[in-house]
């Protein structure tokens, strides 16, 4: 799943640190990490956000089953579309 979540995510523009762990940090070059980790905090969807140098424009995201990782995508792809 966290092949699959990577690839969609780079699909969609973001930019991701290597991984091998049960998540990914990744960023957009166009949205700032606190605006997507609030965005998808209002759908309901929780991420990991860090007001912290070096990574305020990256949010951590635990990968998790096929169906978790398609309703974030979607809800991802509505933050992009708001946002954008």
């Amino acid at each position: 799943n966290r092949a699959f979540a990577s690839e969609e995510l780079i699909k969609m523009g973001f930019e991701m640190t290597p991984s091998m762990a049960n998540f990914v940090f990744v960023k957009h070059p166009e949205i700032s990490g606190e605006a997507l980790y609030t965005s998808l905090k209002e759908k309901g969807i929780l991420v990991r956000y860090f007001n912290k140098p070096r990574i305020s424009e990256y949010c951590r995201i635990t990968i998790g089953s096929r169906e978790e990782m398609n309703e974030l995508l979607k809800q991802i792809q509505i933050v992009l579309e708001e946002l954008l």
